[in-house]
């Protein structure tokens, strides 16, 4: 990796913690989908968004919404460390009063673009983002992060279908393709839904397939897609449930689960990060 690459996997690998420690002190949440983006979403708060955290509602800024809301703490650190909000905030993941909801809340939180939860909607409100752009004279580009098991959501593919028709080329899809979704494998679930890249073809999307834990592949595929000016894009990412800490790694009862003090304690030591920081 070059300098560039390895910064960003340190921020990646920070936001980790920051997930790890919050939803231990919440006692509640989704540990295991929001590590498995984390390179994704350093990538883009930290080197390709135009945003500005001092001015959130910013009408020019690139949109980012994740659609698979459940994994939102990962979000919730990219903020915070952005300048968003403060990071003492983390802690009060999930409390009553707090800013940080279970669900990301455009309303509650600043730099949320999109409220989600209820999946298989990113898609569709993305693509009205980026019509929206062609009224407004906005140039800016709309991010959507989406789970695989994600896409069994039959609106998934209306927007699918509608984002192509209407070239909406501003419009750039990764799918965090860790191959399980809450209840077990994909394959097991619904494997008609595998190959995923060969479904996007289908509807007419620019497609592309990567390691989504290499951080320079992460750039040079966003950079591909910024290209394509007509055809909105997906990024098939490859990535690991719960990447990072070897306890967690594939075992998709960590899809929502609490980590223990031992468990926050270890994450630290591979992390390399500060008890109580």
């Amino acid at each position: 990796m070059d300098n560039e690459a390895i910064q960003i996997k340190e921020i990646a690998n920070k936001l980790r913690l920051d997930v790890v420690r919050m939803v231990h002190l919440a006692g509640d949440g989704h540990p295991g989908p929001a590590l498995s983006i984390a390179d994704i979403v350093a990538t883009l708060y930290y080197k390709v968004m135009n945003i500005d955290p001092k001015n959130p509602d910013w009408s020019e800024r690139d949109r980012l919404i994740l659609s698979k809301g459940h994994a939102c703490p990962i979000i919730y650190a990219a903020l915070a460390r952005k300048g968003y909000f403060s990071t003492k905030i983390l802690p009060s993941l999930r409390k009553l009063g707090s800013i940080l909801q279970g669900h990301p809340d455009m309303i509650k939180t600043p730099g949320i673009d999109m409220t989600s939860g209820s999946l298989g909607n990113g898609i569709s409100i993305a693509s009205g983002m980026v019509a929206a752009s062609r009224v407004t004279g906005y140039d800016y580009n709309v991010y959507v992060i989406t789970g695989d098991g994600e896409l069994q959501e039959g609106v998934v593919w209306e927007a699918a279908m509608s984002a192509a028709h209407f070239n909406l080329g501003k419009l750039i899809v990764f799918v965090d393709n860790n191959g399980f979704q809450s209840g077990g494998a994909i394959k097991d679930i619904n494997s008609t839904i595998i190959p995923v890249l060969e479904k996007w073809k289908a509807f007419g999307w620019h497609c592309q397939e990567i390691d989504g834990h290499n951080i320079n592949q992460i750039l040079a595929a966003i950079e591909k897609a910024k290209a394509e000016t007509k055809q909105p894009s997906v990024i098939v990412a490859k990535t690991i449930k719960g990447k990072g800490l070897p306890f967690m790694e594939n075992d998709n009862s960590w899809h929502k689960r609490t980590p223990t003090e031992d468990e926050l304690n270890m994450a630290i030591k591979v992390f390399g990060g500060v008890a109580n920081e």
